[in-house]
């Protein structure tokens, strides 16, 4: 008689779906590029010309809100403190948590993720776009700002926190919900801005534009170190 060998083993298959981290839209590099070009082409037109063609917008933007808070006294109400401070260097700490938390449970891969697009991108891409742009404030704002109103770091802050956080943080069903409230998170950022009479509506605009383009970059280019999360994740062996 011949003794059969004992079957070797198989692993099981890992999961068809997996959620997190989340995998980058198509076309997202081409679209990420695209997006900070143009950033960097208005803040060269700003450079070359003081009234480019979307100050006019501005302008109307600038004098709607004066007329809305002309009854409003020039101390900021308490919203609108909280929302500034988010904005500011304490609007870092909510990301560098987050690093923290993923860290603690493996996940160095999405800390990366959320380390360069919403810490170091801050100092490494809105900069140099002030830089060129060297675009006064508008006058009179109701809070401390330094020079170069173009583009809006804060309103950049808060667009990269909502991109990773629903990258690394939520399934596909809560995903669309974190996005609603996410926009309206940005939107209030970008109004704050402009009624504070802190950055110009255009400034906000590129401000947006720019978080988002350097996410979808940074998403793209990292994609492969997430997908090997996403599948450590899946099988359960983020610490092998």
């Amino acid at each position: 008689m011949h003794s059969s060998s004992p079957p070797s083993y198989v692993p099981p298959p890992l999961p068809s779906h997996r959620h997190l981290p989340a995998a980058p839209p198509r076309h997202a590099l081409a679209l990420g590029v695209g997006l900070l070009l143009v950033s960097l082409l208005f803040a060269l037109l700003l450079r070359l010309d003081r009234r480019p063609f979307f100050q006019g917008a501005d302008d109307r933007w600038a004098a709607a809100v004066d007329h809305s808070s002309a009854g409003a006294s020039a101390e900021p109400g308490g919203f609108l403190v909280v929302l500034d401070r988010l904005g500011g260097p304490l609007g870092l700490v909510l990301p560098l948590v987050l690093i923290g938390c993923l860290c603690v449970y493996g996940r160095w891969r999405s800390g990366l993720f959320v380390f360069l697009a919403a810490v170091v991108a801050n100092a490494l891409v809105v900069l140099p776009v002030k830089q060129p742009a060297d675009r006064p404030r508008p006058p009179h704002p109701w809070v401390l700002v330094n020079d170069g109103s173009y583009p809006s770091g804060q309103v950049f802050g808060a667009v990269t926190l909502v991109i990773v956080v629903a990258v690394v943080v939520f399934p596909p069903r809560a995903r669309r919900w974190w996005w609603a409230f996410g926009a309206v998170y940005v939107l209030a950022m970008m109004g704050s801005r402009t009624w504070l009479h802190a950055q110009w509506l255009s400034d906000t605009v590129a401000g947006a534009l720019l978080g988002a383009g350097t996410c979808l970059v940074l998403w793209r280019l990292l994609a492969p170190l997430l997908e090997a999360e996403a599948e450590r994740m899946a099988s359960n062996s983020l610490w092998l």
